[in-house]
């Protein structure tokens, strides 16, 4: 009875239309960022190293290489922060997660299979 009530919740607060990316693929994160009375659309694109949780809880890690540091950002798949999500190219890996890119540097760091498709 309580775990129909969960997850009737769980439905009416994720989103519908989620874009199908996995872990591997480089993605393009529109996020929106409110400062002050303003609102404005922030981008952060990178590599999908790690998805988890599911449903409402869903989480995906994205990390990008900026000024020769790695920079990770987590964001909540159902956010309504999410401006949108774009696939800019499909990775072709072996693993669920991609914890290994982090002791890469340079273009190794950032460096996934392309799929062909």
């Amino acid at each position: 009875m309580a775990t129909n009530v969960f997850e009737k919740i769980d439905k009416e607060q994720c989103k519908n239309p989620v874009v199908d990316f996995q872990v591997g693929d480089t993605v393009r994160v529109h996020t929106r960022v409110i400062e002050g009375d303003k609102e404005r659309i922030q981008v952060f694109s990178g590599i999908v190293i790690a998805r988890k949780g599911k449903g409402i809880n869903e989480n995906f890690t994205v990390r990008r290489i900026s000024y020769e540091e790695g920079v990770e950002r987590v964001f909540p798949l159902h956010s309504p922060r999410i401006a949108k999500i774009e696939v800019e190219k499909r990775g072709d890996v072996r693993r669920a997660k991609l914890f290994y890119l982090r002791k890469r540097t340079g273009k190794a760091a950032m460096n996934v299979k392309e799929k062909t498709r």
